[in-house]
């Protein structure tokens, strides 16, 4: 069902997404082309899968969560296009394909990383593209900043910029990764659950209980197959944290308790749905896909 299913969303916010990143005058292709490609390069587009399936949890209708899934894509490409930086984590390869940096220059992947950015918030502002009443759209933006910003995404990645070398402790560790990774997975299930207009704070607990548990999950994930998997399979350099000692859960806990933490994180997922009813499985399979996927 999982794979139906994303290729229905993957569909849908392609084509949402499509539409907002055709260039407006001629001088701007480049830059244009540059976003283009760093949006189309493959993603599985997990994070919208996340907001349209928390949409459809709560009873609204997957097309009322098009804003908020072509927002939490935007903002992770734009994440991605930044990190792959030489000036971060310096990545000449991603999603098998060689990073904006890499396939354009420098200076356009940076600006490629802010147009992205700044679209992400617009999307979510803008009533044609978002056609919620204003206190939604204001709850959507607020939830996107707080966790792109320095209280989320870009205070992980400091984080994580100056742990190279350092051996921390597995405290340490999940909160770098709730922030890095974590809180834009979170934001993208809460912007979804609002875009249903039906979230009561029961429901938008019980979802952040799911979504903190499978953002850890995704990075041990993450971590387990920088170990276990090729480069070829995962579409970007394998092996590159042990290589610049970046502190990882295998490294921490060793490789069969990170195995087992990831499913305990899902089976934490799990439990925050009973609540729910049929309408959640596309989350339930989403958690379960989280931590089997090789890539």
């Amino acid at each position: 069902m999982i794979t139906a299913y994303q290729s229905s969303c993957q569909n849908r916010v392609d084509a949402a997404l499509e539409s907002l990143l055709s260039s407006p005058r001629p001088e701007l292709e480049r830059l244009y082309a540059a976003m283009r490609y760093s949006v189309f390069n493959g993603g599985k587009r997990i994070r919208p899968l996340l907001a349209y399936a928390a949409c459809e949890a709560l009873g609204g209708e997957a097309p009322r969560a098009n804003a908020a899934a072509c927002a939490v894509e935007l903002i992770h490409a734009y994440s991605l296009v930044h990190d792959d930086l030489p000036a971060m984590d310096d990545d000449d390869l991603r999603r098998g394909q060689p990073t904006t940096h890499i396939a354009f220059d420098e200076a356009c992947a940076i600006l490629a990383g802010d147009g992205l950015q700044s679209l992400a918030f617009e999307v979510l502002a803008d009533s044609t593209h978002n056609p919620h009443n204003p206190d939604v759209r204001l709850a959507m933006l607020t939830a996107l900043a707080r966790a792109a910003g320095p209280a989320g995404m870009v205070g992980g990645q400091a984080i994580d910029l100056g742990s190279v070398g350092r051996r921390l402790d597995q405290r340490a560790l999940e909160t770098m990764h709730r922030h890095k990774t974590g809180a834009l997975i979170e934001a993208s299930v809460r912007l979804g659950a609002l875009a249903s207009e039906r979230a009561d704070e029961p429901a938008l607990h019980a979802l952040h209980t799911y979504a903190r548990a499978i953002g850890l999950a995704f990075q041990v994930q993450d971590d387990i197959l920088d170990v276990e998997s090729d480069t070829a399979t995962l579409g970007k350099t394998q092996g590159k944290d042990q290589a610049h000692h970046k502190p990882t859960y295998p490294a921490l806990l060793g490789l069969d308790a990170a195995k087992a933490y990831a499913l305990h994180l899902r089976d934490q997922a799990l439990l925050a749905l009973r609540p729910f009813d049929q309408a959640a499985e596309p989350l339930r399979e989403l958690a379960c896909y989280i931590v089997e996927r090789r890539s």
